[in-house]
C-alpha cells in the first residue's frame, strides 16, 4: 500500500498553555502503511517523524477495537499532545482488524499472539525504528508484553492496561462458546458496573462491534486471543537464577476499579521485577504515560499538569494495592526511573467517548520522577 499523507482538518484539542503547541499538531503528518510478515499484512500508522535514536511509541490495540477506537481519543488528551511533540507515534493494527479491512481468504490462518508479537521486529525494520516505548491494552498487551520479553533490546518501556498473562481458562472457554461474540466483547472490555449503569457507552461500543468491525477477521482475532497461552514471568529472587524470565523494561501496568481485568492485573504484578515496574489502580492513562515517559529521563521540562497541581493541593500519597505506600526510586544507566500516580478511571484506556468522562479530579496522587 502506497503511504498516505493526510493533515487533520481540525485542530485537536490542545492546553492553552503550552504555546505555540496548536499550530505544530496541525501539520503533524500521518503515513499508512501495509507491513508484510510471514503471518501476513500488518496495517500501521505512523504519526510524526521519528527522532534519531529516540525510542517510537508504538501502540496495540485490545479485541473488538482498532488503533483509532482503542486509542484516538487518549492521544487528543493535553498530556498527550504534548508527548507528541517528542516522539513520533506508531500505532499497530492486528491483521484484518482496521478500518476498511478486507475479509480474510477462505483457508488463511490467522497468527497466534506468540506470532504477532515475532512479527514486530519486521515492523521496527520496516519504519527503521531502533526501540520502542509500548502502550497497549488488553490482548494488545499481552502481544507487547510477550514482546518484550523475547526481544527486550527492542523495548525501553511498557504502558499495559488490563493485562491478562494466564492462558484461557476452562471455564471461559465453556463461557465464551456459549456467549454472542458481541457480549462476549462487551463483558471484556466493560465491569459489570458500567455495563448496567453507563447505557450510552455501552451502546455505542456493541454498535461498532456489530457494523464497524469485519465479523469474519474479528472471530479470528477473537480465537487466537483466547488460545493464548502463559507468559511465564518469573520475579527475579536475589541470589537467584540469572537468566530468569521477565520484563526487564521499567513497566507501568494500568487497570480501572470496575475493569473486569483487576484480578489478572494483580497477578502478573507479583510475578514482576520490582526495581523500575509499577501498578497503578484508577488511572487516567494519558497522565499516568506523561509521568511514565518523565520517569524514564524523557521530556524532563515538560509542563505541570492537574497530576501535580493536585498533590501540591493534596498533599496525600497513592496506595498500591498490598497497601504499601509507592514512592520509589530506580536507577538504570543514567536515567532516573520512577513513577506512581492515581485516578478514578474507566474499565480501559480513554476511547470513543472522549476524554470528558475520565477527567475529574483526583483523589490522591504522589509523583516520584
Amino acid at each position: 500500500m502506497d503511504d498516505i499523507q493526510v493533515l487533520p482538518k481540525s485542530p485537536l484539542l490542545v492546553d492553552r498553555e503550552l504555546p505555540g503547541l496548536r499550530a505544530a499538531v496541525a501539520q503533524l503528518v500521518i503515513k499508512e502503511h501495509d507491513v508484510e510478515t510471514p503471518h501476513g499484512r500488518i496495517h500501521c500508522t505512523m504519526k510524526g517523524i521519528p527522532k534519531g535514536d529516540r525510542p517510537v511509541i508504538l501502540t496495540f490495540h485490545d479485541i473488538g477495537l482498532n488503533h483509532k477506537t482503542c486509542f484516538d481519543s487518549m492521544f487528543q488528551h493535553e498530556d498527550m499532545q504534548e508527548i507528541m511533540q517528542h516522539f513520533a507515534v506508531c500505532h499497530v493494527d492486528a491483521p484484518g482488524q482496521h478500518e476498511g479491512a478486507n475479509t480474510f481468504s477462505t483457508g488463511y490462518e490467522y497468527p497466534s499472539m506468540d506470532q504477532l508479537s515475532e512479527s514486530l521486529p519486521l515492523v521496527l525494520k520496516h519504519f527503521g525504528l531502533k526501540s520502542i516505548i509500548g502502550i497497549a491494552v488488553g490482548a494488545g498487551a499481552y502481544i507487547l508484553a510477550r514482546f518484550a520479553l523475547d526481544y527486550p533490546a527492542l523495548v525501553e518501556g511498557l504502558v499495559l492496561v488490563n493485562i491478562n498473562h494466564c492462558a484461557e481458562g476452562w471455564m471461559d472457554w465453556a463461557a465464551n462458546k456459549v456467549t454472542a461474540l458481541p457480549e462476549m466483547l462487551i463483558g471484556h472490555l466493560f465491569g459489570k458496573e458500567e455495563i448496567s449503569n453507563n447505557h450510552d457507552l455501552i451502546a455505542t461500543y456493541r454498535h461498532h462491534i456489530m457494523n464497524d468491525m469485519n465479523q469474519y477477521n474479528l472471530h479470528h482475532f477473537v480465537k487466537a486471543y483466547n488460545s493464548r497461552r502463559d507468559l511465564e514471568i518469573e520475579r527475579p529472587i536475589p541470589g537467584g537464577k540469572v537468566s530468569v524470565r521477565t520484563l526487564k523494561c521499567p513497566s507501568l501496568l494500568v487497570v480501572g476499579d470496575s475493569s473486569p481485568a483487576v484480578d489478572a492485573v494483580v497477578s502478573p504484578n507479583t510475578h514482576c521485577n520490582p526495581n523500575g515496574h509499577k501498578q497503578i489502580i484508577n488511572s487516567n492513562t494519558s497522565e499516568a504515560f506523561k509521568y511514565f515517559i518523565q520517569g524514564m529521563g524523557y521530556m524532563p521540562s515538560a509542563s505541570m499538569t492537574r497530576l501535580v497541581r493536585s498533590r501540591t493541593a493534596s498533599g496525600s500519597s497513592i496506595h498500591s494495592m498490598d497497601g504499601n505506600r509507592s514512592r520509589s526510586h530506580t536507577n538504570e544507566g543514567n536515567r532516573s526511573r520512577s513513577h506512581t500516580n492515581e485516578k478514578r478511571g474507566r474499565s480501559h484506556t480513554d476511547s470513543m467517548e472522549g476524554t470528558a468522562n475520565s477527567s475529574t479530579a483526583l483523589k490522591s496522587t504522589e509523583v516520584s520522577c
